[in-house]
């Protein structure tokens, strides 16, 4: 089925609402599209998709514009729009699920670079227990030819205690590479 658009035909797959709710665990026909989500969002201006809007489209079933979108790479998770939202939709949750679907269909991101920068932020949870940005960013950097941009940002960071010097871990770090295996398993079905 297509819906026609100003951009032309758009095909919609119609059991898109479904399958998203089903891998996040939120009802997307709740959204009756109030807004209060996009009104609060941090990095609303990075995408081109309002929270609001990445909904809809769910709702309408535009998976493929969806998945190849910014917006659904550039949330952050921090859970703003969820807090806001009168129906209770955990719209980051939504995001995971709408990031693991374009991966496992093979669609690139809609933002270059960022599924190498979420590599990065990975795996230095998973070394350490936790993020260390300086020795994180540093490898997104070498990784992505990024050599120098925001090093003035960076700077100013390091200078006002804002970025550790050297890495720390956490005590627990062996239960966090547990966590890591058992995604790992639970994807290859095992």
């Amino acid at each position: 089925m297509y819906i026609i658009t100003e951009g032309g035909p758009k095909a919609l797959d119609l059991n898109f609402t479904k399958e998203v709710s089903k891998r996040s665990g939120e009802d997307i026909q709740a959204c009756y599209q109030c807004q209060k989500c996009a009104s609060g969002c941090p990095i609303a201006e990075y995408g081109e998709i309002d929270t609001n809007q990445v909904l809809r489209m769910i709702q309408f079933g535009l998976k493929d514009e969806l998945l190849k979108s910014k917006a659904i790479w550039v949330c952050v998770g921090c859970e703003t729009c969820g807090a806001r939202c009168p129906n209770g939709i955990r719209i980051a949750a939504v995001m995971d699920a709408l990031r693991e679907m374009a991966i496992e269909e093979g669609v690139a991101p809609g933002e270059k670079d960022i599924y190498l920068f979420h590599q990065c932020f990975l795996d230095s949870v998973k070394s350490l227990g936790r993020t260390h940005e300086g020795s994180m960013l540093m490898k997104y950097k070498l990784k992505s030819g990024h050599l120098l941009e925001d090093v003035g940002v960076g700077i100013k960071m390091f200078l006002k205690g804002k970025l550790a010097l050297f890495p720390h871990s956490v005590p627990s770090k062996t239960e966090v590479r547990r966590i890591f295996d058992w995604a790992k398993n639970k994807k290859s079905g095992n």
